[in-house]
């Protein structure tokens, strides 16, 4: 039993950690801040700062979700390419994720957008696909030190913003394109 963020963690969220002396600030890419989701932040600061500072304050205990909570958040209950169904919106349709404006037809060019600007997914989850890559807890592979980023972002193709896409990175890396949603275990 776990819960899951219904919203990638957004700078407004990010910015109370490094206020009050929790986390370092990362760079300002020229996104926006505010709601939109937090980028640059590597696993390693997302792990050994922001959530040690929010569960101290909190008194409850957040994690990054682990591969399959974040696939089984993503899908739904579906068995689609897409957790909506077969596509992404795109010319002629109404866009369903932030990805690449040639597939998706957002209005975002090329940057983040908001937390929830687009419908959410089954379990009422939002941008699970598109956005930002997100950090999960897993490591790429047996032996490997990188972790594994899910979900594609607002700069890839539609391909590579659907529930089954995988990627991953060094967990030092501060990246433009990576954010990262919390879980929690229900006790």
């Amino acid at each position: 039993n776990f819960e899951i963020g219904r919203y990638e963690v957004t700078w407004d969220d990010y910015m109370k950690c490094v206020d009050d002396g929790g986390c370092v600030l990362p760079t300002d890419d020229g996104f926006g801040k505010g709601t939109r989701p937090v980028t640059s932040v590597s696993w390693d600061a997302v792990t050994t700062e922001y959530i040690p500072w929010l569960n101290a304050r909190t008194g409850l205990t957040y994690h990054l979700p682990s591969e399959s909570e974040w696939e089984y958040v993503a899908r739904a209950g579906s068995n689609t390419v897409y957790p909506g169904g077969s596509d992404v919106g795109g010319v002629g349709g109404e866009a369903k994720a932030n990805c690449n404006n040639t597939d998706c037809g957002d209005d975002f060019d090329n940057k983040t957008a908001p937390v929830g600007s687009f419908d959410a997914n089954a379990f009422s989850v939002y941008d699970m696909i598109g956005n930002v890559y997100e950090w999960v807890e897993d490591l790429y592979a047996a032996g490997d030190t990188k972790r594994v980023l899910r979900g594609g972002s607002f700069s890839n193709s539609a391909e590579h913003v659907r529930s089954a896409n995988r990627g991953s990175a060094p967990p030092n890396s501060e990246i433009p394109l990576v954010g990262f949603r919390l879980a929690r275990t229900i006790p």
